[in-house]
C-alpha cells in the first residue's frame, strides 16, 4: 500500500479507535463509535480500498480530477468515496481527505460526547 503511515497518523487523532470487522474483513477507523474511514482489505489481507466521509461537493469534485478516488464502495455514494490504496492521490491530498473525514464524523457526534473527546 502506498499510504503505510496511516494507520498511526489515524490513531494519533484524538478519540480515534481501531477494530476489524471480521465480516468484512475491513479495518474500521471511528471516533465516538461513528465510522469515518475504512482499510477495506482482500482474501489475502492486502489493501484494496481505503474508503472515507466527505463533504458530497468536495468528494464530487475529487472523484472528477482523480480516477483512483471511486463512489464509496458499500456505503452511501454521496457521503463516501473509496481510494484504491496503489493508485496517483498524493499523500497530502490522502491526508487532507482523512482529515476532513475525522472532523466531519467528530463535529456530527452529540456535544457531550464531542465535549468527552476533547478532554481525552
Amino acid at each position: 500500500m502506498k499510504y503505510p503511515w496511516i494507520d498511526e497518523y489515524l490513531l494519533q487523532k484524538k478519540g480515534v479507535t481501531k477494530d476489524h470487522k471480521l465480516e468484512w474483513n475491513w479495518v474500521r477507523y471511528m471516533v465516538g463509535d461513528k465510522l469515518f474511514c475504512a482499510v477495506c482489505l482482500d482474501e489475502e489481507d492486502k489493501p484494496y480500498y481505503i474508503t472515507l466521509k466527505l463533504e458530497p461537493a468536495k468528494g464530487d469534485a475529487l472523484r472528477k480530477l482523480y480516477p483512483d478516488i471511486l463512489p464509496g464502495y458499500y456505503m452511501n455514494k454521496v457521503h463516501w468515496n473509496s481510494v484504491k490504496p496503489n493508485g496517483e492521490v498524493p499523500d497530502e491530498l490522502m491526508r487532507e481527505m482523512l482529515n476532513e473525514a475525522y472532523e466531519l464524523v467528530l463535529s456530527g457526534l452529540p456535544k457531550k460526547k464531542t465535549a468527552e473527546i476533547n478532554n481525552i
